[in-house]
């Protein structure tokens, strides 16, 4: 029976493994520090938190996100540790809460290996903090308790690591609010969370491993459950109750709207074989139209990947990690260092090692085999906006009469998932400008690529994003712009240039820049002071109302200072009001702006033109491999479509 604490209260554990689930309404910081006897944290190898998200016993995630899984082995504590304490902190950043009284209060639960709540606590009663501590697994007489705590601070991170001892607080909390920073800046934003608020469903447990590791990866996400109870994952959105049993199959079951619910997908057709899932069907998820079901099912696809790797990896670390510690223990008695019984000790730990690995291992392949049938049903499914250009949905393109929900910007996959591609979908209006990385990065495909080749290649990149965009928006409701300071792009440009889809030529040299910038800036300016007035009909009869997009080449070349405060003011408020920013940029080059930049490159997603591993998941924050989209070798697809925009355009002209 699940205890049901209230601030102050205390519950017995029945076990050391164990899982804390955490579910907020905005991302939060989780993190967990280890105290002495006095509840004294001895230093920073004692803190989990997302720069060092492991400490012996103890695992907690990499980013800030609305739900977590904190994985916990009481047993694998130091012997000096009596004390776990559970925190949590909003991070910082602008058009962030401040303060937990502005947000739903976090919901916490301690569960078992199997998903079942021993102790849970909702943080009510929080106002002006932005920091608090959750709840303290504590020893005593031998027998570990859980505390429901809620101890804010006001004063945000650095106030309360201080309140536990703990030496250089406030530069602690600047590094960890750091990271959280940089980790929020390359993950990709998760669809809309389900209407209500509900939190967070419990599946069974993990069966290829035994440990928390494992355990931290076994919950389901943002109303998709992972893609079997064998392996499933952390930090999520809220989920609807899942019916997976034990090794069943993929459950299909996706995000709704934050508006009400939508109508539930179409019923499948009931599987012809006896205890084998039904064979998967594109549009299988809620939605209100067939392009809102297929968005909502390509992003039940990522997070099931995500969820299954993290399984996998999860139980193979801790196969690894027990292995290690039943061999310390042989080695550490003199009498097995000599004769058989050591050499069997260390057969039998191997062997067990590899038979979880394999267990974990069958559940990962069955589950991507089921994914990747699910992908090859859905990608000829797809409309154009979701579509890559090898789809001969694009030899049949109209242009659109309305903007789409969505637009794919690439794909991305994991070293484990070979040969399944996630297709990469970002909301429009775009939400965030977008920054085409042209430097060099730790990737072998940009260390195989030379530095001229590289900047073309990211220029052609901007170039056929720029072209999916004015293809999936009406004619006259998108337009264009380039900054080309040196005119080094002419060559990867010719696409939008040549048809006459852009606003105007390329603007080249200071005066050109600063132009462009003015009368972007300008229109950001009117338009947001009739939004704040009310006055919408007092807009000048000359401003373009529709979206902009301003694709910058070779930043900062080219900018003073006040074109770098103008780009700047852009990408923090064009895209509220219609502007926005597609830059191309090596950041080394930008260096002698030191850490004025800073908000600037967090505040754009980055891509790149070659494939790197350097997006994020909003779930548990894997590394995932992006491969930006590209027409197929010898076809003129894109001249093709980019023609269609150009006719159109001048059709709704005349």
């Amino acid at each position: 029976m699940t205890a049901e604490l209230v601030r102050g209260q205390n519950h017995t554990l029945p076990q050391t493994r164990l899982e804390i689930r955490v579910s907020a309404a905005s991302p939060v910081v989780a993190g967990a520090t280890l105290g002495d006897e006095r509840g004294t944290v001895r230093g920073a190898e004692w803190i989990a938190h997302p720069a060092s998200h492991r400490v012996p016993g103890l695992e907690v995630s990499r980013q800030a996100a609305a739900d977590h899984r904190l994985a916990v082995d009481l047993d694998a504590l130091p012997d000096a540790v009596h004390r776990v304490t559970v925190l949590l902190a909003l991070p910082l950043g602008p058009g962030r809460p401040g303060r937990f009284g502005a947000v739903a209060a976090p919901f916490v639960a301690v569960t078992g290996l199997d998903g079942a709540e021993i102790a849970t606590f909702t943080l009510t009663g929080l106002d002006t903090e932005s920091a608090v501590s959750a709840l303290e697994l504590y020893r005593r007489q031998g027998v570990w308790k859980v505390r429901a705590v809620g101890q804010g601070y006001a004063a945000g991170l650095a106030e309360m690591l201080a309140d536990q001892g703990v030496a250089e607080a406030a530069e602690l909390a600047a590094s960890i609010q750091e990271a959280v920073a940089t980790g929020l800046a390359r993950s990709v934003p998760p669809p809309p969370r389900a209407p209500g608020g509900e939190r967070v469903a419990h599946s069974a447990g993990h069966t290829a491993s035994e440990g928390p590791a494992a355990s931290a990866t076994a919950s389901a996400g943002p109303g998709r459950p992972a893609a079997s109870a064998e392996s499933s994952e952390s930090p999520a959105a809220p989920n609807p109750p899942r019916a997976d049993t034990p090794g069943g199959p993929v459950s299909y079951a996706h995000p709704r709207r934050q508006t009400s619910a939508p109508p539930p997908p179409p019923p499948t057709a009931p599987s012809t074989t006896p205890g084998q899932p039904a064979p998967p069907v594109a549009g299988d998820a809620a939605g209100w139209s067939m392009d809102e079901r297929l968005y909502n099912q390509i992003w039940g696809m990522f997070e099931d990947l995500a969820r299954t790797v993290a399984a996998y990896r999860s139980a193979a670390d801790f196969a690894e990690s027990r292995m290690d510690q039943e061999l310390d223990r042989v080695l550490s008695d003199p009498r097995s260092r000599i004769g058989g019984s050591g050499d069997r000790a260390r057969e039998e730990a191997r062997a067990k090692r590899d038979e979880l690995t394999g267990r974990a291992r069958e559940a990962l392949e069955r589950d991507l085999a089921q994914l990747a049938a699910e992908s090859a049903v859905v990608e000829p499914a797809l409309p154009a906006a979701y579509a890559g250009w090898e789809n001969p949905v694009w030899h049949g393109y109209r242009v659109p009469t309305e903007m789409p929900m969505a637009l794919r910007i690439g794909d991305v996959h994991l070293p484990e998932g070979v040969g399944l591609r996630i297709p990469l979908l970002v909301r429009l209006p775009l939400e965030r400008g977008i920054w085409v990385d042209s430097g060099r990065t730790a990737s072998g495909a940009s260390g195989a690529t030379d530095g001229d080749q590289l900047r073309g290649a990211a220029m052609e990149t901007a170039v056929a994003m720029a072209a999916r965009l004015l293809a999936v928006h009406p004619a006259d409701e998108f337009s264009v712009h380039v900054i080309d300071p040196a005119g080094a792009a002419a060559g990867p440009l010719a696409p939008l240039v040549g048809p006459g889809v852009l606003a105007g030529p390329p603007a080249t040299g200071a005066h050109g820049v600063s132009s462009v910038l003015a009368h972007l800036t300008r229109r950001v300016d009117l338009v947001q002071m009739a939004v704040r007035a009310g006055a919408a009909d007092a807009l000048p009869p000359d401003l373009d109302t529709g979206e902009h997009l301003l694709i910058v080449n070779d930043f900062p070349h080219g900018f003073d200072d006040k074109a770098v405060t103008q780009l700047r003011y852009l990408a923090d408020e064009g895209p509220a009001v219609g502007v926005h920013l597609l830059m191309v940029a090596d950041r080394e080059d930008a260096r002698a702006y030191g850490p004025v930049l800073d908000p600037l490159w967090r505040s754009l997603l980055r891509i790149t033109p070659v494939a790197d591993d350097h997006l994020a998941d909003p779930w548990v924050g894997h590394a995932w491999t992006y491969e930006p989209l590209r027409a197929p070798g010898g076809s003129r697809v894109l001249e093709q479509v980019l023609a269609r925009v150009a006719a159109a355009r001048r059709a709704g002209y005349r």
